[in-house]
């Protein structure tokens, strides 16, 4: 995620420093970075605004925003936080990318949480505009209006996240499908081929021109409310994860990395289907950045 954010910002002029600990990492972030530039054939970008340091001191010494991409476990952005506070300048804002971790907990026993915000890119940032900014009780609304229009300058899209409740917005609206297709998989109704089919060849179609509220502004309240009156309460309305999903992680079938998940997956199959969505959203990307130049 770092690299690309990294790219994000750099694409559009700005100075980047990345701090990274790892020397493999490290010794290849420029190469990946240029190899984004290449996908998207990005117009005159300027590798030399990317700085790669050993050193987050180094790193934070004249920024204006931090942006911490690092794994997703709470006592390791705490400390991370920690750090930030300490070296980089009073006026930084700080950022993390977390895609589910409360943002509360992150900064309350920070001695500065007013300044630290989500900024939660969806995976890969360079290709996926969405950005969810979330504000959590400690938070400077100065801050997120900053970062909002930051975000809106480097051809992002986001979104204010008033409320840090688990999830944000976009995994909530994620996981709450993922149940349900789970369960109808478990009781029978179908197998998880045709979950996916009918997702992608049904409503899924429409997803990404209309949401789900426009949907049912366009086809009626009335309609939708009729629906739910009989249909909601027929819904998987599990409050833990479904024996399916459980029975499968414990037998070692974790999708396709192993060759089976919901699915079964030969390593030619795996890689068509990664190679099929990278493709999708890098002509998605590249006609945005055309339409924007």
């Amino acid at each position: 995620m770092g690299h690309a954010i990294a790219y994000v910002f750099a694409s559009v002029g700005h100075q980047v420093s990345v701090f990274e600990p790892e020397k493999e990492a490290r010794d290849t972030l420029i190469e990946r970075i240029l190899r984004i530039s290449e996908s998207l054939e990005t117009k005159d970008f300027e590798i030399q605004n990317i700085l790669v340091s050993d050193s987050l001191e180094k790193s934070l010494s004249d920024c204006d925003l931090v942006i911490e991409a690092i794994p997703e476990k709470l006592e390791l952005k705490k400390d991370i936080f920690d750090q930030c506070i300490k070296f980089a300048p009073k006026h930084s804002i700080l950022a993390t990318n977390t895609s589910g971790l409360p943002i509360t907990l992150i900064a309350e026993d920070t001695k500065e949480p007013n300044r630290i915000v989500g900024t939660h890119f969806w995976n890969p940032p360079h290709l996926v505009p969405l950005v969810e900014v979330i504000e959590s009780p400690y938070s400077d609304r100065n801050n997120i209006k900053i970062i909002m229009d930051l975000m809106r300058s480097a051809g992002k899209v986001p979104v204010h996240v008033e409320k840090d409740v688990p999830g944000f917005i976009g995994n909530r609206l994620q996981h709450a499908l993922k149940r349900e297709a789970i369960a109808l998989v478990e009781q029978g109704i179908c197998d998880a081929e045709t979950v996916d089919l009918v997702v992608k060849e049904g409503f899924g179609q429409r997803l990404a021109v209309m949401g789900p509220l426009e949907n049912s502004d366009l086809v009626g309240l009335n309609l939708t409310l009729d629906i739910h009156e009989f249909l909601l309460k027929e819904l998987d309305n599990s409050a833990k994860p479904q024996e399916l999903l459980r029975n499968k992680v414990n037998d070692g079938k974790l999708g396709m990395s192993t060759g089976e998940g919901f699915r079964k997956w030969t390593k030619s199959e795996s890689l068509a289907a990664h190679e099929r969505l990278v493709r999708h959203l890098t002509n998605i990307a590249k006609r945005r950045i055309k339409k924007g130049s």
